[in-house]
């Protein structure tokens, strides 16, 4: 160790570049160095502010009508964060005037629908604000041959994953994907992640839903997250019927090969 450099040598230094997990920190002396302490505060710090940072929904709910989509500002049980943090279950319903809101607007549109797309804070804001908007729009892009009707957006304040089964059952659609914030994590305080339902209804368990966690651009892309809920939506229509029983099996070609990706065989088991 060089008398001028007070944290000893890491030999594993040359990982950091491959990953950003909290690998090869370094030390000094029986503690890490001051440099890797402070990002970690830093990142604690990232990860609170992304949990209780509030939803702008006014510029989501701009943003969407210049696209030409309506949309509709409802509201979870969880009256405020506070409680919405010490009550999850009160996140997973609406509150009275936002049922209310869902029957009527089910009533002056009879027939219900194929799909209803909800967006919620959830556990990150931060996610939403940064990823919500342009997934959507790969995702229409790419769903543009197909002839499903859409309610309106529907933007849950204070809402949970489950709160998109109440949300498509008042109004009466067939299927149901809610995009929302995942707890933030210490190098993630932005993950996006969506949950896709067949036939949603009030009580139903998680092992009715689909999940494509991680959306974010140091994770999973919006492309590719839209491309496998299209799958989901298609199968799901086929079978009728989603989450566990429903394999996200989406056919991927990979950079360097025109065959798809889960054609090849297994490679832990070493087919293909």
């Amino acid at each position: 160790m060089d008398e001028k450099t007070p944290s000893t040598d890491n030999p594993w230094l040359a990982l950091r570049t491959l990953t950003p997990a909290r690998i090869a920190l370094g030390r000094t002396g029986t503690s890490l160095p001051t440099s890797a302490q402070l990002d970690f505060q830093f990142a604690h710090a990232q990860a609170r502010d992304a949990v209780h940072l509030p939803f702008d929904h006014t510029s989501l709910t701009a943003q969407l009508s210049e696209r030409g989509r309506d949309s509709l500002l409802l509201h979870s049980a969880a009256t405020d964060r506070n409680l919405y943090l010490q009550r999850p279950d009160l996140g997973r319903r609406l509150d009275e005037d936002s049922a209310r809101q869902l029957r009527e607007h089910a009533q002056a549109h009879p027939g219900g629908v194929d799909l209803a797309i909800v967006i919620a804070d959830g556990l990150s804001a931060l996610a939403v604000h940064r990823h919500a908007l342009p997934l959507l729009a790969r995702f229409e892009e790419q769903a543009a041959s197909d002839s499903w009707s859409m309610a309106p957006v529907i933007l849950v304040e204070q809402g949970r994953v489950a709160v998109a089964d109440e949300v498509g059952e008042l109004l009466g659609a067939r299927m149901t994907v809610m995009l929302i914030g995942e707890r933030p994590g210490l190098s993630s305080p932005d993950s996006l992640g969506l949950y896709f339902t067949y036939a949603p209804r009030t009580g139903l368990t998680d092992a009715y839903r689909n999940c494509i966690s991680n959306v974010r651009l140091e994770g999973l892309s919006y492309g590719m997250a839209a491309h496998r809920l299209i799958y989901l939506i298609r199968e799901a229509s086929r079978r009728q019927l989603s989450g566990v029983k429903l394999k996200e099996e989406a056919e991927v070609h990979s950079l360097d090969s025109d065959e798809p990706i889960g054609k090849k065989g297994n490679f832990l088991l070493g087919e293909g």
